[in-house]
C-alpha cells in the first residue's frame, strides 16, 4: 500500500504531466517541438515527448487507478465538449459545408483545444489495459463511461464529417479535425479487449448495452470506408473493424446493415471505388475474420460453420474474380502487352489472400479448412502462372510470399499430393542459372525470391513423417550444388542466412538420412560406430559451415556456430566417427585462428565454449595430438616461445579453467608475435 505522502505526490505528478502535454497550459514549449522530422524510431520529437509523458500517466494509473481516472476523465470531458459543440457552427449551402469560426483568436483557441483533445484521447487509449482481467468488475463503470464516450465521439465525427469542412485556416484546422477523429477511433480500438471481456460476461444475461456499443462503433466505421475519406481516417476505421472482428467476435456482427454495406463495397466490381491497397487488405481481413474465426463461448454445434463456409466461399469468389480468370493466360508469351495487366491483378490479389491466410494460421482446424476450401482454385491458378513469370522477380516474389504463407499455415489442408506437386514445380523451375541470376541482384526482388524459396524448403524438411522424404536428395543438391557455389564467396547475407538455416534443418530434422543408428546399437556401443549414409553430402554440408567461419560476416558466424552447437547437443555431432576423425581438429583450428585474429571478439565466449565442447570429445587427443601440432604450425614465434606456450597451456578439463587457458594462450601468442614483428630482421630465428 502506498502511504498518503506518496499518493499526494503521484497525483501532483499526474496533474503536472497532463498540463505539460496540453497547449492550453504549455503552448510556448510544445510549439517548439518538431512534429515533422522522423527519428530512427520513425517518431517526431513531439510524438516522442507525448509517448514518454503518456507512459508516466499509465504508470500512475497502475499505482493509483481511481485517482488517475478521476484526474484524467474530467479533463477529457472538457475538451470533448468543445469538439462536440462544433456542430452548431457548421453552415451548409448548396455547394459547400463550412465551419463558421473565422476570428484569428477563436481559430487559435480551437486549434489548441483540438491538439489537446487528440493527446488526451491517446492517454485514455493508453490506459485501456488497466480495466481488463481481474479488475474488470471493480472498474467496470469507469471503463463503460470511457467506451460510451468514445463511441459517441466516433459516431459524431462520422455523422457530421467534420474532416470534410471548409475552414478559415485549412492548413491547420483540417488536419486537427482529421487527427481527433482518427485518435478517437484508435482509442476505441484500444478497448477491444475490454469489449471482448464485456461480451463474455454478458452472454448469459441482457446484452442490449453491449449490442448498442458494437452497433454504434460499426456505424461509425462504415461511412469512413471509402476512397472519399482522408487515408488517415480510412485506415483508423479499418483497424478498428479488424479488432472488433478478431478480438471481440460478436455473433450478430455479420447481420448488421453497416457490415452488409462494407461487404457490398468490397465485393462489387468497380475499379474506381477500390480502396488503397493497405485499407483494402484490412477490410478484407475483417470480413474474412467474421466468417472464419470461432465465436467465443459457444459450442461447436452452434458455430454455424456450413453457413459461414458458404459465405466465405462467396466472399473469396468475389475478391478473386479477376485473378481466377488468369488461369487461361498460363500459356501466353511473356512478351505480350497484356502481361502488364496480368501482373497488376496478381500484385493486387495475392497480398490480400496472403493476409487472410496469415490471419487464421493459429486458429482451429475448422477455420483453416474453410479458408483453404475457399482458396483452392486461386492456389491452383497461382501454381499454373508460376512458370510464366519465373523470369520476372517482382511477380515471383509475390507468388512465393503467398506460397510460403500457405506452407506455414495450411500445408495439412493442402494435402501431401498437392504439396508435392508444388515442390516439384519449384524445384524444376529454379535452375542453377535462374538461382544465380536472382542471387546476383543483391538486395533486389530476385534475392527476396530465393530467400522465400529457401524458407518454403525449410518448412518442407521440418515436416514429420515420410511424405516429403523423397525430396531430400533434390533439396540437398539444390542447396549444396546450386545455391552454395553462388553465395560462398559473396556477402549475400540474406540468402546465405536462409541457406544455412535450411542446411541446419535438413541435418537436425533428418538426422537418420545420414546416420542409421538403431536403438539397440546406440545402447550397446554408444554413437561411435554409426552406419553412415550419404557421406559425401554430409561432408559437403560440414565444409560449408567451416568455410563460413573464415568469412567476416559476424551474424552468419554466430548463427552457424549456434547451429553446430545445437546439432551437437541434440545429435552428438562432435562424437560421430566421421566428424571426430576427419573434421574435429580442423574446426578447432579455425576457431582458435579466429580468436587470434580478433576478428570476431564480440563472440569470444561462444567461440571458446564451442572449442571446449569439441575438445571434450577426447581431451587426451586434444592435448597430446592437436595442441603440439597447432603450436608447431604457429608462425611468428620461435621454438623457445612455442615451448613456453605449450608449458603454460594446462591440461584442464573443466570449462572455467579451460576458458582461462585458451584466453592466456591467445593473449600470449599475440604478444609474442607483436614483439617479434617489431624486432630487426634476423634478431630471432622463427
Amino acid at each position: 500500500m502506498l502511504n498518503f505522502l506518496y499518493k499526494d505526490a503521484l497525483v501532483l505528478l499526474l496533474r503536472e504531466v497532463l498540463n505539460r502535454i496540453q497547449f492550453r497550459y504549455n503552448q510556448a514549449q510544445l510549439e517548439e517541438l518538431d512534429d515533422e522530422t522522423l527519428d530512427d524510431d520513425q517518431q517526431t520529437e513531439w510524438q516522442r515527448y507525448l509517448r514518454q509523458s503518456l507512459e508516466v500517466v499509465a504508470k500512475v494509473m497502475e499505482l493509483l487507478p481511481s485517482h488517475a481516472f478521476s484526474t484524467l476523465f474530467p479533463v477529457l470531458q472538457e475538451n470533448l465538449d468543445v469538439y462536440l459543440g462544433l456542430r452548431q457552427f457548421v453552415v451548409t449551402t448548396s455547394s459547400s459545408r463550412r465551419l463558421n469560426i473565422t476570428a484569428e483568436n477563436d481559430c487559435r483557441r480551437l486549434h489548441c483545444s483540438l491538439r489537446d483533445l487528440s493527446s488526451l484521447l491517446q492517454a485514455v487509449g493508453r490506459l485501456a489495459e488497466h480495466f481488463i482481467g481481474e479488475v474488470f468488475a471493480a472498474r467496470f463503470s469507469d471503463a463503460l463511461a470511457v467506451v460510451e464516450r468514445l463511441v459517441e465521439v466516433t459516431c459524431y465525427g462520422s455523422q457530421t464529417s467534420l474532416y470534410d469542412l471548409e475552414t478559415a485556416v485549412p492548413s491547420v484546422l483540417k488536419p486537427d479535425l482529421i487527427d481527433v477523429h482518427a485518435q478517437a477511433l484508435a482509442a476505441l480500438q484500444a478497448y477491444s479487449h475490454w469489449l471482448a471481456q464485456f461480451y463474455s460476461e454478458t452472454l448469459s444475461h441482457n446484452q442490449s448495452q453491449f449490442i448498442n456499443l458494437i452497433t454504434s462503433a460499426v456505424d461509425a466505421c462504415s461511412p469512413l470506408i471509402t476512397t472519399k475519406v482522408p487515408e488517415k481516417l480510412l485506415l483508423s476505421s479499418c483497424h478498428l473493424m479488424v479488432s472488433i472482428t478478431s478480438t471481440v467476435r460478436p455473433v450478430f456482427l455479420v447481420t448488421l446493415p453497416a457490415v452488409q454495406n462494407i461487404f457490398n463495397l468490397i465485393t462489387t466490381e468497380n475499379h474506381r471505388s477500390r480502396l488503397p491497397q493497405e485499407a483494402h487488405i484490412l477490410v478484407c481481413r475483417a470480413l474474412s475474420n467474421m466468417l472464419l474465426l470461432p465465436w467465443p463461448n459457444l459450442p461447436e454445434t452452434e458455430q454455424q460453420w456450413q453457413t459461414r463456409s458458404n459465405s466465405h466461399t462467396s466472399l473469396l469468389s468475389a475478391l478473386t474474380r479477376e485473378y481466377r480468370i488468369l488461369r487461361a493466360t498460363a500459356d501466353i508469351s511473356p512478351r505480350q502487352p497484356v502481361l502488364d495487366n496480368v501482373k497488376a491483378v496478381i500484385q493486387q490479389t495475392l497480398p490480400v489472400l496472403r493476409d487472410l491466410v496469415d490471419g487464421i494460421s493459429s486458429e482451429s482446424t475448422k477455420s483453416r479448412q474453410i479458408c483453404y476450401q475457399s482458396l483452392q482454385e486461386s492456389v491452383q491458378v497461382s501454381l499454373n502462372l508460376f512458370p510464366v513469370f519465373i523470369q520476372q522477380s517482382d511477380v515471383t516474389d509475390e507468388m512465393l510470399a503467398f506460397f510460403l504463407t500457405l506452407f506455414q499455415a495450411l500445408r495439412v489442408q493442402m494435402g501431401v499430393a498437392f504439396t508435392a506437386q508444388i515442390i516439384h514445380t519449384f524445384l524444376s523451375m529454379f535452375t542453377r542459372e535462374q538461382l544465380a541470376a536472382s542471387i546476383l541482384e543483391e538486395g533486389s526482388a530476385g534475392c527476396r525470391v530465393v530467400q522465400k524459396f529457401l524458407k518454403i524448403l525449410q518448412v518442407v524438411v521440418q515436416e514429420p513423417g515420410q511424405a516429403f522424404k523423397p525430396f531430400l536428395p533434390s533439396i540437398l543438391s539444390l542447396c549444396m550444388e546450386q545455391v552454395y557455389p553462388v553465395v560462398a564467396e559473396r556477402s549475400s547475407p540474406d540468402v546465405k542466412s536462409e541457406m544455412f538455416e535450411l542446411l541446419y534443418q535438413i541435418l537436425h530434422q533428418n538426422w537418420r538420412y545420414f546416420f542409421k543408428t538403431s536403438v539397440l546399437t546406440s545402447v550397446q556401443r554408444g554413437a561411435a560406430e554409426d552406419t553412415m549414409e550419404n557421406e559425401a553430402q554430409f561432408t559437403a554440408a560440414m565444409q560449408a559451415f567451416g568455410q563460413s567461419f573464415l568469412q567476416p560476416d559476424l551474424n552468419i558466424f554466430k548463427q552457424n556456430l549456434s547451429y553446430l552447437e545445437s546439432l551437437n547437443s541434440k545429435h552428438k555431432l562432435y562424437s560421430r566417427k566421421l566428424f571426430r576423425t576427419s573434421m574435429l581438429f580442423h574446426f578447432i583450428n579455425v576457431l582458435l585462428q579466429v580468436l587470434l585474429h580478433k576478428s570476431h571478439d564480440l563472440l569470444q565466449e561462444e567461440i571458446t565454449l564451442a572449442i571446449y565442447n569439441m575438445a571434450s570429445v577426447d581431451f587426451d587427443a586434444f592435448y597430446s595430438v592437436f595442441m603440439p601440432e597447432f603450436l608447431n604450425n604457429c608462425h611468428g614465434v620461435d621454438t623457445n616461445q612455442r615451448a613456453v606456450l605449450a608449458r603454460n597451456f594446462k591440461l584442464e578439463q573443466d570449462l572455467p579453467s579451460f576458458t582461462q587457458s585458451v584466453q592466456r594462450l591467445v593473449n600470449d601468442l599475440r604478444y609474442y608475435r607483436l614483439c617479434n614483428s617489431s624486432l630487426p630482421t634476423g634478431t630471432i630465428k622463427l
